[in-house]
């Protein structure tokens, strides 16, 4: 009778441990920084990613800033690279990476490169450009999925984390900063580029871009959802992760390209890492797709940031 009752208890408690993890899960889950009025924006310009002189000109353009904006930051990191391939051997998280404008550069500069984005269809494209190239078929993989799933399956994997022009248009900030760390190896780099929350962004961001020129469709941006580099670095600090650059950025909507600037109060990068505290809590790894041995061409060098160095 003893027995019976102690095996009863046992039973009872297992189930109820299951019902917890399960609970827990869908708790974790339902806080997700996706945000589905943002998911649906996109979807609408889903198929539109890679014309390059269509609504996401600008994005093609910043690729100029941003693209040796990550190289070198993570060059700083390795005594030796590869000349046709400097970011061979790294492992880059591509989060919201739409049709993979930032992904494709990336995966021709060596990187082992995981491109991760909530809308079906951005990752369909994505995967779509990314097969005629035999090199960046190997060395890109995509995924539709969110920021927190990944998280679930993997800690400190990858050494660099990328949200471009993404802080912006997610549910909440802070729980992404925490996502974005956890997945960062200890010393790993987050790169950020967003815009500032100011009355010029408001002014040529919104009503200049959206409603009169129709740079980028209206609705796409939130002007609440813009955030200062001073909110920004306190979220990242506040996360375990150290501000080492802040730079300014200018889009030149007649020229059609972007520069580096002293002025933040439009847009800017920001540039993180991450500290050597490792945690432990995480599971195994993500396993990615083999690299290619076949060398590329050496990118172009273009001049330095003039960025504003944490005091």
């Amino acid at each position: 009778m003893w027995f019976k009752s102690c095996r009863m208890t046992f039973l009872s408690l297992n189930r109820m441990k299951s019902y917890w993890q399960l609970w827990t899960r869908l708790y974790s889950t339902s806080q997700t920084t996706v945000d589905s009025n943002e998911v649906k924006t996109f979807l609408a310009m889903a198929h539109k990613w890679w014309d390059e002189e269509g609504m996401f000109a600008p994005l093609h353009s910043m690729n100029d800033l941003r693209v040796p904006f990550i190289r070198d930051n993570l060059l700083k990191t390795v005594a030796n690279h590869h000349p046709g391939k400097p970011l061979s051997g790294m492992k880059i998280l591509d989060v919201g990476c739409g049709g993979g404008l930032l992904t494709e550069p990336l995966g021709r500069l060596g990187a082992s490169v995981f491109g991760i984005d909530p809308v079906d269809e951005n990752i369909k494209t994505a995967q779509h450009h990314k097969a005629f190239d035999p090199v960046l078929d190997k060395r890109i993989e995509y995924r539709v999925c969110s920021l927190e799933e990944i998280v679930e399956e993997t800690e400190e994997t990858f050494d660099a984390v990328i949200a471009s022009e993404v802080v912006e248009h997610v549910a909440d900030l802070e729980t992404f900063i925490q996502c974005c760390r956890q997945v960062l190896k200890p010393t790993g780099s987050l790169f950020i580029t967003t815009i500032n929350k100011t009355q010029l962004s408001y002014a040529l961001g919104i009503v200049f871009a959206e409603q009169i020129a129709g740079i980028v469709p209206k609705g796409t941006h939130t002007w609440e959802k813009f955030v200062s580099p001073e909110k920004l670095e306190s979220i990242l600090e506040s996360n375990g992760l150290s501000v080492q650059t802040v730079a300014g950025m200018l889009y030149n909507p007649f020229s059609g390209y972007w520069h580096w600037n002293e002025n933040t109060s439009l847009n800017y990068a920001a540039h993180a890492v991450k500290s050597m505290v490792p945690d432990h809590s995480g599971p195994a790894e993500v396993v990615f797709k083999g690299e290619t041995e076949e060398p590329q061409a050496e990118v172009s060098t273009i001049p330095g940031v003039h960025g504003e160095l944490k005091k």
